[in-house]
């Protein structure tokens, strides 16, 4: 995995808060697992869409080191893996619907292919 040769110099809580769930793929992983409870590997990069394997591997990773997701592993044969979100993942979720449903009365969607759990977030409602 990369390893940044400076540390981050994160000064405040909306950079945490950002650095932590931002990007492309973070923001969406959440919000599949918010809306699927828990999910193996292989459905959840299904979900996904026009994911590889090596961002989500490194996107999960990632949001495991910051206590969003949770990793459960079965001992069976063949070997079992779980994904679901933590606490402090579930936090999260209110805050990123919130921010759909501001993009959604901004941004207009010219584009057919609406994830599912984006419905969830009721994104075409107005905001005043």
């Amino acid at each position: 995995m990369y390893q940044p040769k400076l540390e981050k110099d994160i000064r405040c809580p909306l950079e945490y808060g950002l650095d932590l769930f931002g990007g492309k793929w973070k923001s969406r992983i959440i919000c599949v697992l918010a809306e699927q409870k828990v999910l193996r590997y292989s459905i959840l990069r299904r979900e996904m869409t026009n994911i590889t394997d090596a961002v989500l591997a490194s996107a999960l990773k990632e949001l495991i080191a910051d206590g969003i997701i949770q990793r459960r592993q079965y001992n069976e044969i063949p070997l079992r893996v779980e994904y679901s979100l933590t606490q402090k993942g579930l936090s999260v979720v209110p805050i990123l619907r919130g921010i759909c449903r501001w993009a959604g009365a901004y941004h207009k969607n010219t584009g057919t292919a609406t994830l599912p759990q984006c419905k969830k977030c009721d994104y075409g409602e107005k905001t005043e």
